[in-house]
């Protein structure tokens, strides 16, 4: 593969099996230099294998990867030297304090005992973990303990920094405070390959995204451009009765021309439209039929509503690769 140096990663055709299932099926990404690139997909859909490849912790099954320039089976050690990972489960060691485990990721790359001790400082106030510095990582809390996680693999700053759901089970302020972390390695001119189900932490963070289903890429694009590719805008109502809703679901999917998608929330429902004026008519239709609108709006669609119309499932469902990638 002849190698771009305005690309981070480059794969094509990338494939993984495991027995008769394709959890990687002809992959092929493209990440430029200094941005964030999102991976978005559900449980099982290929996001985790497909890192674990990249970052040389699993030989593809065919097809071919470079990241930062170099082969991931030929050159494998010159690509751990360069990047940084994060994956789903934790790599700190639970029964050294946090400083401790900050300090020994540090010499493990190379840097003398006061150089690995004043980055762990500095990563611990930075991710807001001074006061528990001294305490063993297996009396942190869980959201405390993926910051520690996060705060290991940018000791030394990775030129390429994967992050495999770096935000799962975090409140709103410690997933804030990650997203920080992320945008400013990108500014000291990082890269980073994202992985997440979290639409907005996608949304606000990546500057290109790649959505994947069973192991295929579906779309590819910056979020703008993905939501715009579906046309259609999205009548978001909530009904005064949730008793109603599904008389009020027949009568939108009437007016627009397309089913209504249901909301957990029992007096919530949506409809894709491509016309205001139908949007108007719906509305309408449910007023004439005595059917109390508490609150309507009319928006672009939602990255989810994309993956939706792509693949005809949300983000959030899991499917059968997801055993395969639990079991690699």
């Amino acid at each position: 593969m002849t190698t771009n140096p305005a690309l981070a990663i480059e794969t094509r055709d990338l494939v993984k099996v495991f027995g008769q299932t394709r959890a990687v099926d002809g992959l092929d990404l493209v990440v430029r230099a200094g941005t964030i690139h999102g991976v978005l997909g559900p449980n099982g859909a290929g996001k985790t294998t497909a890192i674990k490849m990249l970052a040389t912790l699993m030989r593809p099954t065919s097809g071919t990867a470079s990241v930062l320039g170099h082969d991931v089976v030929r050159e494998a050690a010159e690509v751990r030297r360069r990047i940084g990972l994060t994956g789903q489960t934790m790599s700190v060691d639970e029964d050294m304090t946090g400083v401790q485990n900050l300090i020994l990721a540090g010499r493990l790359q190379g840097l003398r005992h006061a150089s690995a001790a004043a980055r762990a400082e500095q990563l611990m106030e930075a991710f807001d973990l001074t006061e528990v510095g001294g305490r063993l990582v297996k009396t942190f809390s869980g959201g405390q303990r993926r910051r520690i996680d996060v705060a290991a693999s940018m000791v030394v700053t990775p030129e390429l920094l994967f992050l495999d759901e770096p935000t799962t089970g975090l409140d709103p302020r410690s997933r804030s405070e990650v997203w920080e972390m992320i945008r400013a390695l990108v500014r000291d001119g990082g890269t980073v390959l994202l992985t997440t189900q979290y639409l907005d932490e996608a949304d606000h963070l990546a500057d290109e995204l790649t959505l994947i289903d069973h192991g295929r890429i579906v779309a590819q694009g910056t979020p703008p451009e993905l939501k715009a590719s579906r046309a259609a805008g999205v009548l978001d109502v909530r009904l005064r009765d949730p008793e109603r809703r599904a008389d009020a679901g027949a009568l939108l999917a009437k007016a627009v021309g397309a089913a209504a998608d249901l909301d957990s929330d029992p007096a919530r429902l949506s409809v894709r439209v491509t016309d205001p004026d139908r949007a108007a008519l719906a509305l309408g239709e449910l007023a004439r039929a005595g059917i109390h609108v508490d609150d309507f709006t009319l928006g672009q669609p939602s990255l989810d509503t994309v993956f939706l119309a792509l693949t005809g499932h949300s983000t959030v469902d899991a499917s059968e690769e997801e055993e395969a990638e639990v079991r690699a």
